[in-house]
Parts: structure tokens; sequence; C-alpha cells
């Protein structure tokens, strides 16, 4: 029997150990944080029925994945970035709007992100051109040249719609080179025409962004919109610049504001994250036990960090940061161990994608960061994202069992 489960569930134990708890929390968090869904549908057991299928299907899509030898995911690299760059461009011609921002595709009734499958091939081919491209000291010049001209259009299309996924996608890139050994230079040299073009970005922001600009008479409850002018080509382009001005505004206005003058209306994702931090004292109130999950908007997405450390309280938060930072760790261990440079980069991109991610959406939910959108990998609750995130864990899992064919080897 224990062979049997072992021939299932093969790889490295941790990595499987540490998914396998945070699907076990993100089941239990998303059934407590999903008490909007359960109102709006009047159905209590569908959204957690939904989220555990799909948790689920995404442990067969990792089982499916780890079987798959390492070399496999080379020839995939060219047909998926064909694919992801057709999907991005067909998000922004025709995709599906949440808010002002075009994100989703639907295709036969499926639903999902482009921006999510560009993630994944991103760190695909920025893992296949440094090991390619791997000298005695070091990355070859060229292949920082190469990586850009992959990474740069891809993170343009997904900027458009999604600067924070973008940011994070470029961020693994930039320490996939570290690791990678791209010369200092060159990296010194990206460093500070990104800096130059985030200052001119925000410039533009600032200035082509608008406050909303709606008055509300508290007597009659009536809303004064002004008229829409006609929009630039820059405008049209930065089309996103009022959400960017007023999070950045948001976010850097450290003005103290009274208890009594906080607007919770204008300002309900902060301040129901930080009444849920605050009301935890410490021990946290119980699994199930939240009660800013019926105030929350996107509880059981975005700020589920906020809902956690309201039920869990601080040890159940700190282990949750553990269970990252095992896998991180873990994943550098399991790329010490690989025979080629390969898997060993792509390994090490996937952990650095999935941990990174998590360290936006825990900032965001604190207050460190300013608002970005992006769920906490394996907890909350999604569809295609959740399945894509297994499928990244199967890929770990993959490499984790040819370092491990290594070490046999060297052993016998």
């Amino acid at each position: 029997m224990n062979k049997k489960i072992g021939n299932i569930f093969k790889g490295d134990k941790v990595i499987w150990m540490v998914f396998f708890f945070l699907c076990m929390i993100s089941i239990v968090e998303v059934f407590s944080a999903s008490s909007n869904l359960t109102y709006k549908s009047q159905n209590y057991m569908g959204p957690i029925v939904f989220h555990t299928v799909t948790i689920i299907l995404g442990a067969v899509v990792a089982v499916v994945t780890l079987n798959i030898p390492c070399r496999y995911f080379k020839l995939m690299t060219p047909f998926l970035l064909i694919i992801t760059v057709v999907l991005l461009l067909w998000v922004l011609a025709a995709g599906e709007r949440t808010g002002d921002a075009s994100r989703w595709i639907n295709i036969f009734g499926l639903t999902f992100q482009p921006s999510e499958i560009a993630k994944g091939t991103i760190v695909l081919a920025t893992a296949q051109i440094l090991s390619a491209m791997q000298r005695e000291n070091g990355a070859d010049k060229k292949a920082f040249k190469y990586i850009l001209c992959i990474v740069t259009p891809i993170a343009f299309l997904i900027m458009v719609e999604n600067l924070s996924t973008a940011a994070l996608l470029c961020s693994v890139v930039y320490l996939m080179m570290i690791i990678g050994r791209v010369p200092a230079l060159q990296l010194i040299k990206l460093a500070g025409v990104v800096i130059g073009l985030a200052l001119v970005g925000l410039l533009l922001i600032m200035a082509v962004g608008n406050d909303t600009n709606v008055a509300v008479d508290k007597a009659q409850t009536e809303q004064v919109v002004t008229a829409p002018k006609e929009k630039s080509k820059i405008e049209k382009l930065l089309h996103r610049a009022d959400t960017w001005k007023s999070r950045i505004k948001k976010f850097s206005n450290k003005e103290e504001i009274t208890p009594d003058q906080y607007d919770l209306d204008k300002d309900a994702q902060v301040a129901h994250a930080n009444i849920a931090i605050v009301s935890s004292n410490i021990i946290g109130k119980g699994p199930g036990q939240s009660v800013e999950r019926d105030f929350l908007s996107q509880a059981f997405s975005d700020f589920i960090f906020a809902i956690v450390i309201e039920e869990l309280g601080i040890v159940g938060t700190t282990a949750v940061v553990f269970l990252y930072i095992v896998l991180l760790y873990r994943t550098a261990r399991i790329a010490s161990r690989c025979e080629n440079n390969f898997p060993a980069f792509l390994a090490m991109g996937l952990a650095l994608l999935l941990v990174i991610q998590a360290s936006f959406n825990m900032l965001v939910a604190v207050g460190i960061a300013p608002v970005t959108g992006q769920p906490l990998p394996l907890i909350s609750k999604g569809g295609t994202s959740t399945i894509i995130n297994c499928a990244y864990i199967g890929v770990i899992l993959s490499v984790s069992r040819s370092a491990k064919k290594r070490e046999l080897k060297i052993a016998e």
C-alpha cells in the first residue's frame, strides 16, 4: 500500500508536505472567507465545493506534471511563447473586463487570465536561455540581450492591463539572471534603466490620471459625475492611470487619520483588512470565526491573508509564512543537486514566482505595500490560477526526481 502511494506522490517529500498544508489551509480559510459568495448565491456549500474540486484537480495536474521529464519542458517553450503572445493580444482586443481592466478570456466556458500562463512561460524561456549560454565564468553576455528581447514585449502587454503582475514577473526574471550569473555590469545598467523608466512612468501616471470626481449629497445620496472628456492616445494607452494614481496617493498619504474621520466606504478594503488584523488579538479568533469576512471585498482572494491573521493569529500566520520559506529553501536544495543547469534554473524561477507573489499579497494585506490585486498562491480562491500554480509545483517535483536520480548514481 505504501509503495503504491509512493509511486503516485513521487519527488521531494518536503515539497509535497508544503503543498498539502497550503491546500488544507486554503480549504479552511476560503470556506470561512466566502460568506459574501454564499450570500449572493444562496448556496452555503457551493463555493467551497467548487474550490475543493479545483484543488483536487490541481493536485491531479501536479501528479501528471511531475511525471513529465524535464527535457520535454524545453520542447514546450516555443509553442508556449506563441500561445502567450496570441492570448495577451486577444485579451487586450476582446478580453472580459474586471472593473477598468481587461484581463480575462472565455474559451468554451473556461475563463482564465493569460497573464497566468505568461508567467510560467517567461520563467521557462529564461531558464532555457540561461542554461544554454552558461560559460565557465558565468552566463554569456548575449544571454542578457536574448532574455530582454523575449521578456520586454510580453511584460509590456501584461503591464497595460496588470501592472503588478508585470512588476512581479520582471522581479523574478531579474533574480533568475542573478542566479544565472549574468554579468554584474549588465544587471546594474538594467536596474538603472528600470528605475529611470519607473520615475518617468510615475510622472505620466500622476499627470494623466484623474482622481475620482464624484460629489455625494448626503441629504439626497445623489451622485454628480463630471462628463468624460475625449482622451488622448497616451491616456488611452494608460487607461488604468486613474486606478494607479489613486493607489499611489492612498499609499503615500501618511497623514494620521482618526477613526471617526476614516471613510470606510472609500477605503473599505484597507480599512477592513486593518480591522481584521487588529481584532485578531495575537492568538486569533479561531478557524471560521472571522467577522471582517462579511465586510472585506475579495476576502477569499486578494485579502485572504488578513482573514488568516484574524482567525489563526500570530502562530498560524507565522506557519503560513514558514511554509513559503520552506518551499523556496527546499527548491534551492533541489536545484543545487541538479546535474544540468536548465532544471535548476527552472525550479528556482518557479519557486521565486510563487514566493514573491505570496510576499506581495502579504505586504498588501498588512499595509506595507499598495494594493496590487495579487492573490496568495495555493491559498486564495481561484480557478485556472490555482491549477496553474499546482502545475508549477508539479514541475518543481519533476526536477526533484531527476536530482534524486543523480544522487543515487553518485552513491552507487
